[in-house]
């Protein structure tokens, strides 16, 4: 039978034993601990699980989010691209269509194309035209001028420079038509210088009345007349400083007659050809003299007379000063106002005067190759 315990038996306890007994106080404290509401260190791990988590959680929003409005602006492109494709192949319809409609009236109407005359002056505002540029268009124009008006001539009827300097001077402020159906009778009772410096100023005064400005017109012939009797034996001279001596006489006049009397070159700025070279870019001055300057430097010489009756005939009978007929015009292509006047080819067709409207032209002793009509004598309609 063995013995009881005693405290002293209990003390000899070996070391596992006293390191087991150890743990099973530590449980059964926790335990109490537990139960009496105290947290124990295990508990605080739930807590950061879920703050973990909903971390990760906004983490996975933001690049939720990120990715979203990726996709949103990729697609925004690709609608912008597509967009943008389909309005460059529409206007490239429109203007397909617009270049071949304009192409059918052209054919219709036997004029240049109006569309494709409309790019020419959008092209130029886009884009400042270049020297070159400016003196190849400048001369284009005056080739194509020349071949639909290859009858220009001067528009007064004269047998003699004299004639046609007399005629020069009357034609200012009035239309080279009132001229010649005034300049018969007048050449009729003054054939030559001498006989108009001898002239009774009233009786001159009343026979060139129909030209306007009769009294300042008569003090010019017959001063002229007397410095071309006094001056230079009775003849015309040929050279420009001798002519703008000449009382009445300034570079227009004597341009004219240098250049159809004399075969001098030289450009006759008057209204007509100041008005068309402005509009067609060849230069921005309003002065006759720095007018004739700036075309001199883009045109050849040899071509300054032709070009001031091209340009003279084409004012005259399309590119008016109030209503130009842009829808009849041949030069519309090389023209940067284009649009100023009548583009309905119909209507700027009613605009033609002379010879291209089929009306009687301003001579009534035209030269042979002109296609018009004669005027008719003064008084006769």
């Amino acid at each position: 039978m063995a013995s009881p315990k005693t405290p002293r038996a209990a003390a000899r306890k070996t070391p596992a034993a006293k390191t087991a007994a150890t743990k099973t106080t530590a449980a059964g404290r926790a335990a109490a601990g537990g139960a009496a509401g105290t947290p124990a260190t295990g508990a605080a791990t739930p807590k950061k699980a879920a703050a973990a988590k909903k971390a990760t959680a906004t983490k996975k929003a933001a690049a939720a989010k990120k990715t979203t409005v990726a996709k949103k602006a990729t697609v925004a492109k690709k609608t912008t691209a597509a967009t943008r494709k389909a309005a460059a192949a529409s206007g490239s319809a429109v203007t397909a269509k617009r270049t071949a409609a304009a192409g059918r009236k052209s054919a219709a109407g036997g004029r240049p194309a109006a569309g494709s005359a409309a790019k020419a002056p959008a092209a130029a505002a886009a884009k400042p035209e270049s020297r070159v540029a400016l003196v190849r268009r400048a001369r284009r124009i005056n080739r194509e001028l020349a071949e639909v008006y290859p009858y220009a001539h001067p528009e007064l009827d004269f047998l003699n420079p004299f004639q046609l300097l007399v005629a020069t001077v009357l034609s200012a402020q009035t239309t080279d038509l009132r001229v010649n159906q005034t300049t018969p009778a007048l050449f009729a009772r003054y054939p030559a210088p001498e006989d108009m410096a001898a002239a009774v100023p009233e009786e001159l005064e009343e026979l060139i009345r129909p030209t306007g400005f009769f009294r300042a017109k008569a003090k010019s012939l017959i001063g002229l007349s007397k410095a071309l009797r006094d001056d230079f034996g009775g003849e015309v001279p040929g050279r420009l400083k001798d002519l703008v001596t000449l009382p009445g006489v300034g570079r227009k006049t004597a341009f004219v007659v240098l250049g159809n009397a004399f075969g001098v070159p030289g450009i006759t700025v008057d209204t007509h050809f100041m008005r068309l070279a402005r509009r067609w870019r060849w230069t921005a001055q309003e002065d006759p003299v720095k007018i004739e300057a700036e075309v001199a430097e883009i045109l050849p010489k040899s071509e300054w007379t032709m070009l001031s009756h091209r340009v003279i005939f084409h004012g005259r009978r399309i590119c008016h000063a109030r209503k130009p007929a842009c829808g009849a015009c041949p030069i519309t292509h090389l023209c940067p106002s284009y649009g100023e006047g009548e583009t309905d080819p119909e209507k700027a067709r009613k605009l033609l005067k002379y010879e291209m409207g089929g009306f009687p032209g301003q001579r009534l002793n035209p030269p042979p190759d002109y296609p018009g009509k004669p005027a008719p004598p003064l008084g006769a309609g």
